[in-house]
């Protein structure tokens, strides 16, 4: 089993969508990554070779993924908190960030209806 950076990449999926497993790759990156270590986007995660893994590692570094990129996203997240920023401000009140209508929807950041006592008349 193929494992980079921390990550075990399932065996059986070609390595261009075993790499989006690890959080910060797509599928153009994955693409792009695959075409600059020289190895056929076809082939199975099973089937490569160390040394294959081994341009597919060093590539990989080149980019922010993981950890590196879950711990920058938070900060930025913080920083715009801390500013008081519209996006700071929608972040602490737990409300869509980019613009959605809340009358309706918006029920993954806001969480389940509240219940209104006393609305049958």
């Amino acid at each position: 089993m193929a494992r980079i950076k921390g990550i075990d990449l399932p065996n059986n999926k070609r390595i261009e969508i075993a790499l989006t497993y690890i959080y910060g790759i797509g599928r153009s990156l994955a693409t792009r990554i695959c075409n600059d270590a020289n190895v056929n986007v076809n082939t199975k995660a099973k089937d490569l070779t160390q040394e294959e893994l081994v341009r597919i590692r060093d590539e990989v570094n080149k980019y922010t993924t993981e950890g590196d990129l879950r711990r920058e996203i938070n900060m930025n997240i913080k920083t715009k908190m801390e500013i008081n920023s519209y996006q700071g401000t929608r972040h602490k009140k737990g409300l869509p960030v980019r613009g959605q209508r809340t009358n309706r929807n918006a029920r993954t950041r806001k969480g389940r209806g509240k219940v209104v006592a006393n609305k049958k008349k």
